[in-house]
């Protein structure tokens, strides 16, 4: 029988019922009906063309056929079980794959990632520079991306979606721009940075006034670094959390997530 062929999934419920003599006890372990279980017994017996159960006095027995077939079903389901546990020793539950900005890791996921670290001793990190690296060629876990909502991905956003014009306490009187992120109507920018990690840097050092996301921004006003020249406003774009549906459902990946989605 070609492998796209095989009825996997009725060959699991005869394992079950095989393992217990019973369709009822089978039905229990995979949280279907009785009636279900029989349904897939007699449904791979009509493929394969033998009888894999009788019925006696003392109850349900496996036929001759099936006892035939048993052992080598079982170690097939063993080398499944090797197969995903190989699959799944690249995304290791002692390492972590981050893709981040930089700037938002130093400004607000490294002290967060720090507490974290401190509840789970022996853990490793791995920051990867390109927040917008592919998931499968970078190995990623997860991404941190600053964007209007997870897309095609799962994701959790990290903080508001809040922006806010900042300065450094002396700075020229001129404005920093960045993609994704418009000024004033009318407004020719002095410095046109490559990233708010770029404009953030520079409103440091009071080149100029700019428009920052609230999360970037907050720490530095917190520290008296820049100050805030207007009152935080909604804004479009907002830093989040993202992962295919196969990283997010891991065990790993929901630990980090439901730490940083509460942070």
């Amino acid at each position: 029988m070609k492998r796209t062929h095989l009825p996997l999934n009725a060959l699991r419920v005869f394992d079950a019922a095989a393992r217990h003599l019973s369709f009822t006890r089978a039905a229990d372990e995979l949280a279907v009906t009785p009636a279900a279980v029989g349904q897939q017994i007699r449904a791979l017996e009509d493929v394969l063309g033998v009888v894999l159960f009788r019925r006696t006095s003392k109850g349900l027995e496996l036929t001759p056929e099936g006892c035939a077939g048993l052992d080598p079903l079982r170690e097939g389901f063993l080398r499944f079980e090797e197969s995903v546990e190989a699959m799944q020793a690249g995304q290791a539950s002692d390492r972590y794959t981050i893709a981040t900005p930089r700037e938002f890791y130093a400004e607000w996921l490294a002290p967060r990632l720090a507490v974290f670290q401190a509840g789970t001793p022996g853990v490793q990190y791995i920051l990867a520079p390109d927040e917008h690296a592919d998931f499968t060629e970078a190995n990623l876990d997860l991404a941190i991306r600053l964007v209007d909502g997870p897309g095609e991905l799962e994701g959790v956003q990290l903080a508001p979606a809040m922006r806010v014009t900042v300065a450094a306490p002396q700075y020229r009187d001129a404005w920093i721009d960045w993609p994704g992120m418009a000024l004033p109507d009318g407004v020719n920018p002095c410095i046109r940075a490559g990233s708010p990690g770029q404009a953030l840097a520079s409103a440091l050092a009071g080149m100029g006034r700019t428009i920052l996301p609230l999360a970037l921004a907050e720490g530095s006003i917190a520290r008296g670094s820049l100050t805030a020249l207007t009152d935080p406003e909604p804004a479009q774009r907002a830093y989040w959390l993202l992962a295919p549906t196969p990283q997010w459902r891991s065990k790993k990946v929901r630990a980090l997530v439901a730490y940083l989605g509460e942070a």
